[in-house]
């Protein structure tokens, strides 16, 4: 089988049906995969021939509209994982293992797993590969986002308000990321560029910095006003860029303690959408693409929340904790977000344990992520 222009997608969410449309639109042969409970959409392209991206959205003009088939909708999570050398997971972070577990049976060698976005979770799940026993040689690799900021806005619809000019990626070990990403470019619709390793993948995700923070401390006004803002736009002020500003400083304080050369928060989002703002409040103002999400979180169950506090603040306090930098800002937040939700993200989201890295020196941990699991081994048994 000639699978190199074949991409598996898992997920029926806004990110895994935008990718099908637009990897579709570049004639790449698609693979979307929909779990029992969460098929509903492959129904509905079904019945529709394929999947609309819509050309204009509450009179704001979108990308790529069009309509395009889809080659395989498909509930079989063996077919999924056989149709394609590259499984794309472009799915919330709690979807990551028990998605990975389904497939783990069905991989083969060599096969990348991409996570869009990581959060840390290739660390996670090879983790969960060793734990179950599978010895499949599989390469993870982890976005810092998705490609597009996208919409699911009626059955088989979308709409995309704008596409990154490039996605920094890394490998799990990150000796392959040179080799995924010349396997990977050929099927991506924007160019793809290294990291150093996957725990600067999980740092540079830029939802770290204009999510959960903005988003605790504008509660009050996003549940009393059920999200009717523009989120970018209406909860970023001069005060709350100050905040964030005290919380950037800690993730850059962790990355260097890391021996990892992080960009800023304003760099990094000048760069993914082609902007040349001076400060942040500005970018969150003045961007197109973000002024076309005109929807805001409406409860702390917001994803903003209820992902990328635990599986994205938590796994940065405990990267903190374990290089001795200090995470105030990052604690508070954390505090804030517990209260609201009346639970403790510190003991259920992603710790150093389920990244395989807990009890590890620091200089092992940097070893785990550049080399595969048995030259890590090797490398510990040497030490």
């Amino acid at each position: 089988m000639n699978t190199t222009h074949r991409v598996s997608i898992i997920g029926t969410g806004n990110a895994a049906l935008t990718a099908a449309y637009h990897l579709s639109a570049m004639d790449v042969d698609v693979c979307l995969f929909g779990s029992p409970g969460f098929a509903q959409p492959l129904e509905e392209i079904r019945k529709a021939g394929g999947i609309r991206a819509q050309a204009t959205l509450d009179g704001a003009d979108l990308h790529f509209p069009g309509f395009q088939p889809i080659h395989t909708l498909t509930e079989d999570i063996a077919e999924a994982a056989t149709f394609a050398d590259v499984l794309m997971m472009p799915v919330p972070s709690f979807a990551q293992i028990p998605l990975f577990d389904a497939l783990l049976p069905h991989l083969r060698d060599d096969q990348i797993i991409m996570l869009l976005p990581g959060n840390f979770g290739s660390l996670v799940l090879r983790e969960r590969q060793q734990e179950r026993g599978f010895t499949q040689r599989l390469v993870f690799a982890e976005a810092i986002s998705s490609p597009w900021a996208c919409r699911i806005i009626g059955p088989a619809q979308i709409a995309i308000m704008g596409l990154k000019t490039c996605l920094p990626i890394a490998a799990l070990p990150s000796t392959r990321t040179d080799d995924v990403i010349e396997r990977l470019t050929p099927l991506m619709p924007l160019p793809l560029t290294a990291l150093d390793n996957v725990l600067a993948a999980g740092l540079e995700n830029i939802n770290y910095g204009g999510h959960p923070l903005l988003t605790t401390l504008s509660m009050g006004l996003l549940e009393n006003f059920e999200g009717k803002f523009n989120y970018y736009r209406d909860c970023c002020s001069p005060a709350t860029a100050r905040a964030a500003a005290v919380m950037e400083e800690e993730r850059q304080a962790i990355g260097r303690a890391l021996g990892l050369s992080l960009m800023s928060e304003l760099a990094a989002m000048n760069r993914l959408y082609g902007l040349h703002e001076t400060s942040v409040f500005d970018l969150n103002r003045n961007s197109d693409a973000h002024s076309k999400i005109t929807n805001a979180p409406d409860s702390p169950q917001h994803r903003y929340i209820s992902e990328d506090v635990p599986y994205l603040l938590v796994p940065i306090q405990a990267l903190g904790q374990l290089c001795g930098v200090p995470t105030p800002m990052i604690d508070a937040c954390l505090t804030i977000a517990n209260a609201y939700n009346q639970t403790d993200y510190t003991r259920s989201g992603r710790d150093l344990g389920s990244m395989g890295l807990a009890g590890q020196p620091l200089a092992d941990v940097l070893e785990s992520v550049s080399t595969e699991p048995s030259q890590a081994g090797a490398a510990l048994a040497m030490a």
